[in-house]
C-alpha cells in the first residue's frame, strides 16, 4: 500500500510562498530577529506550545498572506523592536522563548551565548564577544536565569570601555 500523503502537504502547491506557521520563517529566506520581532508584535507570548492558529491571526492583524508581504513588514516591526521603549521586553522576550519547559527557569550557556551574539551583537559586539568569552571559560555557572540575562544588557548599555 503506498504512504498516505500529509494532509499538510496538500494544502498548499510545493512552491506556494505562502506563510503557515512560525517554521515557514525559521526554515526560509527569512533570518535573524525576524521570527521573534514578528511574535512579540503579534501581542501574545508565543512559545512552541501555541499552534498556527495565533500564528496565523497574528499574520493577518498585520496583512500578510505571503512571505513576501513578510519581508516587506520586517524592516519596519524591526524598527519598532529597537526603540528604546521596546528594546528590554524584546530583550526579555527573547530569553522567555528560550524556555521549552513549562517550569524551566534557565537557559544552557551555549545557547545563551548564540541568543546574545544574535540579540546584541548588532549594537555592542565587543561587549558581547567579552561576554561570550567569559560564560565559555568560567566554570561556576551551566546556566543562565532571566535576572542574569537582563544584567547583560545593563551591562552592555551602562559600561564604558576606556
Amino acid at each position: 500500500m503506498p504512504p498516505r500523503a500529509s494532509k499538510r502537504k496538500a494544502a498548499a502547491p510545493q512552491n506556494s510562498s505562502a506563510v503557515t506557521s512560525f517554521d515557514d520563517c525559521r526554515t526560509g529566506t527569512v533570518v535573524d530577529l525576524a521570527p521573534l520581532s514578528v511574535s512579540l508584535d503579534f501581542a501574545f507570548a508565543f512559545s512552541r506550545n501555541r499552534g498556527k492558529d495565533e500564528w496565523r491571526s497574528g499574520l493577518k492583524a498585520l496583512k500578510v498572506d505571503s512571505l513576501g508581504k513578510l519581508k516587506k513588514v520586517l524592516p519596519e516591526l524591526e524598527k519598532e523592536v529597537n526603540t528604546q521603549e521596546n528594546f528590554q521586553d524584546f530583550y526579555s522576550y527573547a530569553f522567555r522563548y528560550c524556555l521549552t519547559e513549562e517550569k524551566q527557569k534557565t537557559v544552557d550557556i551555549e545557547s545563551v551565548c548564540e541568543l546574545l551574539n544574535l540579540v546584541l551583537g548588532s549594537q555592542f559586539q565587543s561587549k558581547v564577544d567579552s561576554l561570550i568569552v567569559f560564560l565559555k571559560i568560567q566554570t561556576d555557572y551551566k546556566a543562565i536565569n532571566l535576572d542574569q540575562w537582563m544584567g547583560f544588557l545593563r551591562f552592555c548599555k551602562e559600561h564604558i570601555v576606556e
